[in-house]
């Protein structure tokens, strides 16, 4: 990955698959960070990982004796850490809807990537398919009007979109080609042309839209 470029303090224990994992690496890789990334297989974790995380869940930040495993948390740590280029809006009003975007995203979309990719029920992931295109064909309109998720400028809100998005073809979502959907597809070009978006991908990921 392009996002590895040297041994450094900062290790980044990462699902390869997971859309939660991913909007990490791609503020790693906005942000330029030196960083250690290790993919790790769920169901095989090292004993190291329950060591750093009580939970011993990924992903998993580690920056010297500081170990993240909330990536809300793990992304505005870095986006303070490492400062250019922002990530939240400079000014307070702006910041607290950046962070409700955030918030709709992790509870309105977000179970529902996890029940349609975890396939366990055929009948919820249906169900969970049809309310997620649903949900996102109605805001498609918003992207003809702001490059970015509700913002003139990328931030922490397209970082936990993105990956929902790049794994639309891997759910079985096919947006359709009209002109409602057009601005979402475009936002969607937009944000998968970014060097930090192609940067943050995995192979695994890479995989999902052949």
């Amino acid at each position: 990955m392009g996002v590895v470029a040297k041994r450094s303090s900062m290790t980044y224990f990462s699902d390869a698959c997971d859309h939660y994992s991913h909007r990490v690496r791609i503020v790693l890789a906005e942000k330029g960070v030196s960083v250690d990334i290790i993919d790790v297989d769920p169901k095989n974790k090292p004993e190291e990982l329950a060591e750093l995380n009580p939970y011993n869940a990924l992903p998993t930040l580690v920056d010297r004796e500081l170990s993240l495993y909330e990536t809300k948390v793990m992304m505005e740590y870095l986006d303070e850490r490492f400062p250019h280029p922002p990530l939240l809006p400079v000014y307070p009003v702006a910041r607290a809807q950046t962070r409700l975007w955030m918030h709709r995203i992790e509870n309105d979309w977000s179970p529902l990537v996890d029940t349609i990719l975890n396939g366990k029920n055929k009948e919820a992931a249906a169900k969970a398919r049809k309310e997620l295109k649903e949900s996102l064909l109605t805001i498609a309109p918003i992207f003809a009007e702001l490059p970015y998720f509700m913002s003139e400028e990328f931030t922490i809100a397209d970082c936990c979109l993105a990956p929902i998005l790049w794994r639309l073809q891997q759910m079985e979502i096919e947006l359709p080609k009209t002109k409602q959907a057009k601005p979402l597809q475009d936002y969607m070009d937009r944000l998968f042309a970014r060097e930090s978006f192609q940067e943050s991908l995995t192979e695994l990921e890479r995989e999902m839209r052949l």
